[in-house]
């Protein structure tokens, strides 16, 4: 993809002349339609419905409720719903499709799944749905090659990115030993939030989408995971990377994740603001240029 201008600069025209700051645009966020019944009729017609509002792209998190099977069918069947999205759409994946999985035997079965996952929903550096967006995966560093779902893009003078941060603490296992899938991901996502923000320098903004909400936007004082240690605190690693990050950034860094709220709003302290979104969908407006960039659509922010 091209290089945007940087924040607040003016972007050379094809003649040489210098063009019109980015235009107001707008993108579409479908929760995790899933979260109280496996009806896929409901991720229709959200995706129905976030498509009339003609956004830019949409993006989208999970496949299934966590009672439903973990099963390569499924999981084909509700590819081709997504797919089916006459805008881009970017899928982030929830931990309800992959994190509990169990095989016949009753043991987890996240990890093989997960794979299978990958191998479905990101097999190409496309976005799904019938107008495709190129995007850039992680998967494409040698040395992070599984994490496919882990991708950018840009639109407007702002980096939007996904990162596999489900909702069950992270999946952050207590048994004593290795938790190896988490410690693993780990690794991967603060290269990929290292890679992001260094990405965003030059950008006035940048959107990360996640199912598990990692509360960067929370004051430390505030009990963060009600009934755990701050030890078994699957989030805590990459809230501090993020809160680290936005520290010396001068943009704005919008979360927005799963955990919905019954009246959505991006609340803000600071430079970091977050957005929680669940089964519906919300539109969010993107305003280059301007002190508050990021608003909801039927919000009053002009």
């Amino acid at each position: 993809m091209p290089a945007l201008a940087a924040p607040g600069s003016a972007a050379m025209s094809s003649e040489g002349g210098q063009a019109q700051p980015a235009r107001p645009f707008h993108f579409a966020v479908i929760g995790h339609p899933f979260r109280a019944v496996a009806d896929e009729n409901v991720l229709r017609r959200t995706i129905t419905e976030a498509n009339q509002d003609k956004p830019a792209f949409i993006v989208a998190t999970g496949i299934k409720a966590q009672t439903e099977a973990c099963s390569d069918r499924l999981y084909a069947q509700r590819r081709d719903i997504l797919d089916g999205s006459p805008r881009p759409l970017v899928l982030a994946p929830a931990g309800s499709d992959w994190a509990g999985c169990r095989n016949s035997a009753g043991r987890s079965n996240a990890i093989e799944r997960l794979s299978r996952i990958r191998e479905v929903f990101f097999p190409d550096s496309q976005s799904l749905g019938v107008r495709r967006m190129p995007l850039s995966r992680q998967s494409a560093n040698v040395k992070f090659r599984s994490y496919a779902e882990n991708a950018y893009w840009e639109q407007g003078g702002v980096l939007f990115a996904t990162m596999n941060v489900p909702d069950n603490n992270n999946h952050y296992l207590p048994e004593a030993g290795r938790n190896s899938e988490y410690e693993d991901r780990l690794v991967a996502n603060r290269a990929w939030l290292h890679r992001l923000f260094l990405m965003a320098q030059r950008r006035e903004g940048l959107v990360l989408f996640t199912d598990g909400d990692i509360k960067a936007h929370v004051d430390e004082g505030f009990s963060l995971l009600s009934g755990f240690s701050a030890k078994q605190d699957g989030y805590a690693p990459i809230r501090k990377q993020v809160r680290a990050f936005a520290e010396k950034y001068k943009g704005k860094v919008l979360l927005v994740d799963s955990k919905g709220d019954a009246k959505p709003t991006i609340t803000w302290h600071g430079n970091i603001g977050r957005l929680g979104v669940a089964s519906e969908w919300e539109t969010v407006r993107v305003q280059p240029g301007t002190a508050s960039l990021f608003s909801l659509k039927d919000s009053d922010t002009p």
